[in-house]
C-alpha cells in the first residue's frame, strides 16, 4: 500500500467573515485541519480578517491558501458572471496579491490557491476558465500549487501550464457516475451524517472509490478533503473526520510541493 493511503489533508474554507468579533468558529476549527483556503476580499473577508485568519494558522501550523473569487460580494461568489478575461484575470490577480501581502507580513508563505464558489464550478468545465486562472496563479508564483475538482479541467489546465495540481474531493457531496458534484438543489445532494461522511473520506483515501448516487462505484482520486466553514456543524464535522481519520491510521497533513 502506498503513502498517499495513509495520508490525506483536510482543507476548510475560511475568513469568510467581516468583523473580526465572527472569528470564533474558524478558531475552533484551525486544530483539526491541514490547509486553509482564506477569502481574499472577492466574495467575503478583509485586510483584518485575512490577517486575524493567517495568525491562527500560524499557530496551528496550517498551511494557507488565497481563496479568490468572482467580484460579487452581493452574492457571495455564488453567480456566474461574464466578465472579459483580462478584467477577471486582474481582478483574480488583485485578490491574490492582497493575501500574499498580509502572508508576507506575517514572516510566512503562501502554499496554494483554490478558486471559490461559481468560480470554481465553472472551472471544473470550462477548459479556457481553468486555464485562465492556472496561468494567474502560475505567473504569480509557479511554486504556488492549485486546488481544484479531482478529474476535472482544472487538472488538465494545471498540467498543461505545468503547476502542480492538488486534487478535490467533497466528504458532504454527492457525487454523479460522471465523477462531478450533484447539483445542490437535487435531493440527496448533500450529506449531512458525520459517520457517513468520515466512512466515504476513509474509502476515498484507502481504496479511491466511493458509491455515486446512483449505486455506482467510481473511482476518486484525491489529495485533499474540504470542509465548508461556513455550514451548520462544520466544527464537529470537523472533529469527527479529524479523530475518525487518526483513528484508522489515515494520517492528516498539507500536500507537498
Amino acid at each position: 500500500m502506498s503513502d498517499n493511503n495513509h495520508c490525506i489533508d483536510l482543507n476548510c474554507d475560511l475568513g469568510e467573515y467581516e468583523s473580526l468579533k465572527q472569528g470564533d468558529t474558524d478558531a475552533a476549527i484551525m486544530p483539526f485541519i491541514s490547509s486553509c483556503n482564506i477569502a481574499c476580499g472577492g466574495h467575503a473577508g478583509n485586510t483584518e480578517v485575512m490577517t486575524q485568519t493567517i495568525r491562527l494558522a500560524k499557530t496551528h501550523q496550517v498551511a494557507m491558501g488565497a481563496h479568490p473569487s468572482y467580484p460579487d460580494r452581493e452574492n457571495f461568489g455564488r453567480c456566474p458572471m461574464d466578465l472579459p478575461p483580462h478584467e477577471l484575470k486582474a481582478s483574480i490577480r488583485d485578490q491574490i496579491l492582497l493575501l500574499v501581502d498580509r502572508v508576507n507580513q506575517q514572516h510566512m508563505s503562501l502554499n496554494h490557491v483554490k478558486p471559490h464558489g461559481a468560480l470554481y464550478n465553472q472551472a471544473a468545465e470550462d477548459l479556457p476558465l481553468a486555464t485562465l486562472l492556472v496561468e494567474t496563479v502560475a505567473e504569480i508564483d509557479d511554486k504556488l500549487m492549485f486546488y481544484g475538482l479531482a478529474h476535472s479541467a482544472m487538472a488538465t489546465a494545471a498540467e498543461q501550464v505545468g503547476v502542480r495540481f492538488v486534487a478535490e474531493a467533497f466528504a458532504d457531496r454527492a457525487y454523479t457516475v460522471d465523477k462531478t458534484l450533484v447539483p445542490r438543489n437535487q435531493a440527496g445532494a448533500v450529506l449531512t451524517d458525520q459517520n457517513s461522511m468520515l466512512e466515504r473520506v476513509i474509502s476515498m483515501v484507502q481504496q479511491q472509490s466511493i458509491l455515486a448516487i446512483t449505486g455506482e462505484n467510481i473511482m476518486i482520486k484525491a489529495e485533499t478533503i474540504c470542509l465548508h466553514g461556513d455550514h451548520h456543524g462544520s466544527l464537529p464535522t470537523a472533529q469527527r473526520l479529524h479523530q475518525g481519520l487518526q483513528a484508522a491510521g489515515i494520517q492528516i497533513r498539507a500536500p507537498r510541493r
